[in-house]
C-alpha cells in the first residue's frame, strides 16, 4: 500500500511540474496565432475546410463572361470579384426543376441579405429570356438581392460556360420538359474567384451541390438527400475566410 501511495505522490508531482512547464507556453502560442499549418490540419474534424475543386492538377477558377442582366446591364466574372457566389443554369419557362432551384436560391438570398454573397444564374434559352423576361421573372419570384444578375446573351457562348467552362450540362433535347435538360446543379465559388466544394466520406471534393431538392423535401424520388442546407454551412465558411 506505502509503495502505491508513493507512486501515486511521484506522478502527481510530475503532472504538476509538467503544467507549469508546458501550459503557459501553450497559451502563448494560441494568444500569439504561433499554430503552423500541421496543427490545423491534423485536427479530427476538418470540415471547416472546404477542398478546391481542381483540373489538371490545378485550382479550377470561375471562366471570364460578359452577358446581360435583367436590368440591360452588362455584366462580367469581375462583378462578383469579392464576393461568395453561387452559379446555375436555368431558363424562365422550365417546367421542371428551375421553379425548385429559384426557390432554393431565394432562401439562400435572404438568409445572407446584407453580406458578401452573389448569385449567377445563366439562362440555357436566351433566344426567349430577354432582359425583359427575365426582370419579370425576378419580381414575380421575389428576387431582389442587387448582387444576383439573371444573364442572358450569345447562346453559343452560354453552352460553352456551362459544359466547358463549369462542366454543368445543359443541352438543348426535344423530349426533356420544356425541351432542354439541365442537371440542377449549383457550384459555390470563393472571394476569390475559386470553384471551392466539401468533401465526401472518402476525402474526395462533392464538386457540385444539388439544387433541385428543397430542404423541407429531405430528399427526391431517387433517395438524393438535399444539400440546400450544407450549401448554406459552406457558404458561410467562405464568408469567414
Amino acid at each position: 500500500m506505502k509503495k502505491n501511495k508513493y507512486t501515486y505522490v511521484w506522478v502527481s508531482l510530475i503532472v504538476l511540474v509538467f503544467g507549469i512547464i508546458f501550459i503557459p507556453k501553450i497559451v502563448n502560442r494560441i494568444k500569439e496565432g504561433d499554430v503552423v499549418e500541421n496543427d490545423r490540419m491534423n485536427v479530427k474534424d476538418n470540415s471547416a475546410q472546404l477542398a478546391y475543386v481542381l483540373k489538371d492538377g490545378k485550382k479550377r477558377r470561375v471562366p471570364s463572361f460578359q452577358l446581360i442582366n435583367q436590368d440591360s446591364l452588362l455584366i462580367t466574372d469581375k462583378d462578383y470579384k469579392g464576393k461568395v457566389f453561387v452559379v446555375e443554369f436555368f431558363f424562365t419557362s422550365c417546367p421542371s426543376i428551375c421553379p425548385v432551384m429559384t426557390e432554393n436560391l431565394v432562401y439562400l438570398q435572404n438568409e445572407f441579405e446584407g453580406e458578401d454573397f452573389g448569385i449567377a444564374s445563366f439562362s440555357i434559352t436566351p433566344h426567349f429570356d430577354t432582359p425583359t423576361v427575365l426582370k419579370t421573372y425576378a419580381e414575380k419570384k421575389g428576387i431582389t438581392s442587387l448582387d444576383w444578375h439573371l444573364m442572358t446573351g450569345n447562346k453559343e457562348d452560354i453552352y460553352e460556360l456551362a459544359n466547358s467552362g463549369f462542366n454543368i450540362f445543359a443541352a438543348e433535347m426535344p423530349d426533356a420538359p420544356g425541351g432542354f435538360e439541365h442537371s440542377g446543379l449549383f457550384a459555390l465559388v470563393d472571394k476569390k474567384g475559386y470553384l471551392r466544394s466539401r468533401v465526401d466520406q472518402f476525402g474526395n471534393p462533392i464538386i457540385y451541390y444539388r439544387g433541385a431538392i428543397t430542404q423541407e423535401q429531405g430528399e427526391n424520388d431517387h433517395g438524393e438527400k438535399e444539400q440546400i442546407s450544407i450549401l448554406e454551412q459552406d457558404i458561410k465558411k467562405l464568408l469567414a475566410e
